[in-house]
């Protein structure tokens, strides 16, 4: 049963009919039938375990998206997701994702060195997704235009997640969609950065390869030693440092 009454606008119904992507039009079709569609609903209803990837592909199809809590069935606070102000209805989106050619992913693979721009960490080819220096959802796609590489970037299926998780949850992403915003973010510029997400956060990533494993290894024995986090026990140590 629906949960709300409200009709939607002819120029939405229309253009929904346009969405190619399965996940999406799942999610958009739930909604508009109930109201609303929540994480459990989406994972037991129609096998998406990443629930935030169902979201984010009608967000990408042009379709404001507003998240909230609701109680599931055993009684827990979840998300849920609801149409947001569809009169902000993207149409030029209904392309979504731009798809990239071989040859860019092999050009970014060798730029970074077959490392993931976050993390810095070392990956097959196969295991690194191109992604946008300033999300999608922010900066959109122009295909009429040829693709800037520097705009671009190879991440690991750990740091795009991560990266996914948080940029869903920044304001900038949601209302302001300031490009600046994003470019001086952690998630776009790792190595010159003001805040995460919007947050006063300052973090590292740090790869121990090869024979620095025995490192990595020994500061993990003093931190077990002292019932300490491994993060806490470096922050320790650079404190003394200084």
């Amino acid at each position: 049963m629906k949960e709300d009454n409200q009709e939607y606008p002819e120029e939405f119904l229309e253009y929904i009919k346009l969405i190619k992507n399965k996940r999406a039009k799942i999610v958009i079709e739930h909604i508009i039938k109930h109201g609303s569609i929540t994480t459990e609903e989406l994972e037991k209803t129609y096998n998406y375990k990443h629930a935030p990837r169902a979201a984010r592909d009608v967000r990408e199809a042009g379709i404001p998206l507003v998240t909230f809590n609701k109680k599931s069935s055993g009684g827990k606070s979840i998300a849920a997701y609801k149409f947001g102000d569809l009169t902000k209805l993207q149409t030029s989106r209904i392309k979504g994702r731009i798809v990239f050619p071989k040859e860019f992913k092999e050009k970014l693979n060798e730029l970074n060195n077959g490392r993931c721009f976050v993390c810095n960490g070392k990956f097959e080819e196969r295991y690194l997704q191109v992604d946008h220096k300033v999300p999608y959802e922010v900066a959109g796609d122009d295909s009429s235009k040829e693709r800037n590489i520097n705009e671009f970037m190879l991440l690991c299926g750990s740091c795009n997640r991560a990266k996914s998780w948080s940029c869903e949850h920044c304001g900038n992403w949601h209302e302001d969609k300031n490009l600046n915003t994003c470019i001086s973010c952690y998630w776009g510029n790792p190595n010159d950065y003001t805040h995460i997400a919007l947050k006063k956060i300052r973090r590292i990533d740090i790869q121990w390869e090869e024979k620095d494993v025995e490192y990595f290894d020994e500061l993990k024995k003093v931190a077990k030693k002292n019932k300490i986090e491994l993060p806490q026990l470096i922050k320790e140590i650079l404190s003394r440092k200084s």
